[in-house]
């Protein structure tokens, strides 16, 4: 082969690889592909929220506005009148403080009572898998029937609560009346302190050994290395469980499932302690048939709900740390 055939046949070679190789897809339609399968994967969330979140509160809302009972047909729109007698209605306010008492006191002692379980099992204990386990059990029960066994155990005249005290000698006591119902239903959050206790868990093992280990090096104690680095490092966590926590405790249905009667009926029939701001709606809705008066209360406490949650992550946001790895900005 001559020198100035070598041309010719790179010529050749570059032509048929060009030939060969595929057709480069427009990088448009593969951008419309990806959108397609996004709103096609989601489709499902997206529509149950808005057959099941949206559409019911926008109804709420426009129930609020109206003098609608739930069965006669003789309704009226009022407009704010619902809003401006709840401004003026003692008895929500009073519902309203206790329920921000309960908040106030059940998150924290639930979120140290999870946090102090999740620093137990995460120590090298034998046995440690079914210790979880066991504390972890009474998060699976459903709030109905965690509330009925509470109802059971501190029954005024059958409970085992009352069995022991008389068994020691002491009166029994009415559990579920003023002053202690308020007792009864904080045992009961507590109770279910093994949720928090395995969101924290998961997080105290995402803490590097290696800081913790420079802290004993360096003469710290275990409190300071606790105080130091394992708080500061679970903050997100206990931010996200504060948040959840407060939503939660401000929803609660666990004072009907305490009362005496327990049912809708006997909403009334709670104990003054534990007559909170969900039980005051149920009230309205079901023992007295205002759905107006009782939608305009539900939507109130969604902006409650709301405030208190932009006030909570303002205020921390100088207290928490998150562990972000600093390639993933790039």
């Amino acid at each position: 082969m001559s020198i100035g055939q070598i041309p010719a046949v790179r010529g050749g070679t570059a032509a048929a690889a060009g030939r060969t190789r595929p057709a480069e897809r427009p990088r448009s339609s593969m951008t419309t592909r990806r959108h397609r399968a996004f709103y096609l994967f989601t489709a499902p969330w997206i529509i149950g929220f808005l057959l099941l979140t949206i559409v019911p509160m926008g109804y709420a809302l426009w129930l609020s506005l109206t003098t609608f009972d739930g069965l006669s047909p003789r309704w009226r729109f009022v407009g704010l009148a619902n809003y401006r007698e709840l401004l003026g209605d003692s008895v929500t306010w009073q519902a309203l403080g206790r329920t921000g008492l309960f908040a106030a006191t059940s998150v924290p002692l639930s979120i140290v009572a999870g946090l102090g379980l999740a620093v137990l099992v995460n120590r090298p204990l034998k046995a440690r898998g079914l210790f979880r386990t066991l504390l972890y059990l009474p998060a699976v029960v459903p709030p109905v029937g965690a509330g009925l066994a509470f109802k059971w155990l501190f029954d005024q005249n059958s409970g085992a609560a009352n069995g022991v005290l008389t068994g020691l000698g002491l009166d029994a006591l009415n559990w579920l009346s003023d002053p202690y119902a308020r007792y009864v239903l904080l045992m009961t959050v507590l109770w279910a302190a093994g949720n928090i206790m395995i969101i924290s868990l998961a997080g105290l093992q995402d803490i590097p050994r290696e800081l913790l280990e420079a802290a004993r090096i360096d003469g710290a104690s275990a409190w300071r290395s606790f105080r130091s680095i394992t708080v500061p490092l679970l903050s997100p966590v206990l931010l996200f469980q504060t948040v959840t926590g407060v939503i939660a405790s401000v929803q609660t249905i666990m004072p009907l499932l305490l009362a005496p009667d327990g049912t809708t009926a006997g909403v009334t029939a709670i104990p003054q302690s534990n007559y909170l701001y969900m039980m005051h709606v149920f009230a309205e809705y079901f023992a007295l048939g205002r759905y107006g008066y009782a939608s305009a209360l539900l939507w109130v406490l969604f902006v409650l709900i709301l405030l208190v949650t932009a006030v909570i992550f303002k205020t921390t946001s100088g207290v928490v740390f998150y562990n972000v790895d600093p390639e993933a900005k790039k």
